[in-house]
């Protein structure tokens, strides 16, 4: 289960840097979308979009690299946020239901909570 554990934990960092890069990707294309119109409202505009979407691509995709960093050290309070977030991802189909029932899976299984708890 020890090898789970550390597959969960890579797939977590994964799937937060591939958020962390759609979040850069969002604000060059709506933020240039804008600057390429040359109109200064149409620039406001698509820079406070980028932002705000961009920002939001960001808050969801720490949690992951801190679950993702947790449990590639063992750390204890990763297992309890790595439950929390498996629930979560099981609404983002189709790879967040396949990523949130393999972490359901390992963390709940009763060998992890035993590796975890050391």
């Amino acid at each position: 289960m020890k090898t789970h554990i550390k597959v969960v934990g890579w797939l977590y960092i994964i799937f937060s840097l591939m958020g962390l890069l759609s979040a850069v990707i969002v604000i060059i294309a709506v933020a240039g979308g804008g600057m390429i119109s040359g109109n200064d409202l149409a620039i406001r505009i698509t820079a406070l979009v980028a932002a705000i979407v961009g920002g939001i691509l960001v808050l969801f995709s720490l949690p992951g690299l801190i679950v993702g960093a947790g449990l590639l050290g063992m750390k204890a309070w990763a297992r309890v946020l790595a439950i929390v977030l498996g629930i979560l991802n099981l609404l983002i189909v189709p790879v967040g239901t396949l990523l949130g029932i393999y972490t359901l899976y390992v963390m709940l299984d009763k060998e992890t909570e035993a590796l975890l708890e050391e």
